[in-house]
């Protein structure tokens, strides 16, 4: 067989490349070792997680509606059920891209493609109705879109039910009384907000001495506030160094700011992903991987190979669907030949726990660290109409702003609905927008995406609800 382009990943940043590429007349194979479209995005993390995440919020409101002198009383869990309605989710959205793939006219072949040349692929150890075990795949171009796989290191690896990474908390083998989260990232803070709000005592640990590495301490402060409460124990400063398994529970060994063991009905190893750059044959290609294990590829995504090209998260850092996406439509466009570079200057990142937590260009840590000037501009929620509305008080919007153009380089939210409006400030990024550009654009009232405007408003000391006047230069 021979397909003008393949794509090896039938994930979001693979099928968006192989479906602009039908769309611009290529001809286009799919090589998926999965039965589906989607990639662990769709079938295994983004959708499925948020699916389940949507429960735990509601649970979440139904208790804060007493308040308001509404009792709606414990929820009954059916865990079946819940599993149930989640495959549904991402079942209606396969067969959706499956009907798109075919409308295109886009081959997929589910099979492992492993590379023997440059240009050569052997497929093996997928469904022989869409090919022959051990047939050849030629082709002029290829897009690797492989993706990244859960970490599990060895010291977890003690061949344990017990002893789950996201995939396996995905699909909710059960409701264990106890839980361990290894990771105060944002997979291991989103499956244990699931897990406690259906009922599970969750305990963290992470070796840092704060929950979300990376993220702009303003922000994290009030999901760590939020999280005191809704988990058992949040040990910082700590790790694990064995794990013991009891057959009924496993017994985890803590050194640390925690030291001494505990027992666990279940323990979620959440400590990162790990490129899934191994085993496709690229030692028989020009292709050069890190030795993070990331294939290396310039603003093109073109990798040192002329006839291959790498995007998402293969291809290195942020992991994150959307720009997966957006890569998979740039290295389209560049083999169409069109000027097409990535060259974001904002690539959205979203935490989605209660509150949600979202940010865009530049943070705060990394501006010090880089030597960057910048201003702040805060806006806290508290001071917003619908956030007291909705108790969604603890709330806070921030702007960095650089000082001498006043252009906003950097932003994060955090509260209800960050990740929806944290859109906005991307734009703004990526546009030059300066503070006073965000405050003059007229936002409904009352609403939270007014604190964005705000924001601005703060900037330029003109703020109605916050009063903090304008620094003299």
């Amino acid at each position: 067989m021979h397909s003008q382009l393949v794509v090896l990943g039938g994930g979001p940043g693979g099928y968006a490349a192989a479906f602009l590429a039908a769309d611009l007349g290529f001809d286009v194979t799919i090589v998926e070792l999965e039965s589906r479209l989607g990639g662990v995005c769709l079938l295994r993390g983004c959708i499925p997680s948020k699916a389940l995440l949507h429960v735990a919020k509601v649970i979440h409101e139904s208790r804060d509606l007493t308040e308001w002198g509404v009792q709606l009383g414990t929820p009954t869990i059916d865990v079946n059920q819940m599993r149930e309605r989640k495959e549904k989710v991402i079942t209606t959205l396969t067969k959706g891209l499956a009907q798109l793939a075919k409308r295109r006219k886009v081959r997929l072949i589910q099979a492992r493609g492993t590379l023997e040349s440059s240009q050569l692929m052997r497929l093996t150890d997928g469904d022989p109705k869409t090919y022959a075990e051990g047939d050849q795949l030629t082709f002029d171009h290829l897009i690797l879109a492989t993706g990244s796989s859960p970490a599990m290191p060895s010291l977890f690896d003690i061949g344990s039910e017990r002893v789950m990474d996201s995939t396996g908390a995905l699909d909710l083998p059960e409701l264990p009384k106890s839980l361990l989260v290894v990771g105060g990232g944002y997979i291991g803070l989103e499956m244990g907000t699931v897990y406690a709000e259906l009922g599970s005592d969750v305990t963290v640990v992470e070796m840092l001495d704060g929950l979300l590495p990376g993220a702009d301490r303003d922000l994290v402060k009030p999901l760590a506030k939020r999280l005191d409460a809704l988990f058992a124990n949040i040990y910082l400063k700590t790790r694990v160094t064995a794990l013991i398994d009891h057959g009924d529970q496993v017994e985890v060994i803590y050194d640390g700011e925690k030291i001494g063991s505990e027992k666990f009905d279940r323990i979620l190893v959440a400590v990162g992903r790990r490129p899934n750059s191994r085993g496709l044959g690229l030692e028989n290609t020009k292709v050069q991987v890190d030795k993070k294990g990331f294939v290396v590829t310039d603003r093109t995504q073109r990798t040192a190979d002329p006839h291959i090209m790498a995007i998402g998260d293969v291809a290195g850092e942020p992991m994150l669907a959307h720009k997966a996406s957006h890569q998979g439509k740039i290295a389209v466009e560049v083999l169409a030949g069109e000027p097409a570079e990535f060259d974001k200057l904002a690539i959205p990142a979203v935490v989605f726990t209660d509150p949600e937590i979202a940010w865009a260009g530049l943070t705060e840590e990394q501006a010090k660290r880089e030597g960057i000037e910048y201003e702040v501009a805060q806006y806290p929620w508290a001071a917003s109409g619908r956030a007291q509305a909705v108790g969604a008080t603890a709330g806070l919007t921030k702007l960095l702003i650089e000082p001498v153009t006043d252009r906003v380089i950097g932003a994060g939210l955090v509260g209800s609905g960050a990740g929806e409006l944290i859109g906005e400030t991307v734009l703004a990024i990526e546009m030059g927008c300066t503070a006073r550009d965000m405050a003059e654009s007229i936002h409904p009232h009352p609403t939270l995406s007014e604190t964005v405007s705000f924001a601005g408003e703060v900037q330029l000391g003109v703020a109605t609800e916050v009063y903090r006047p304008k620094r003299k230069k």
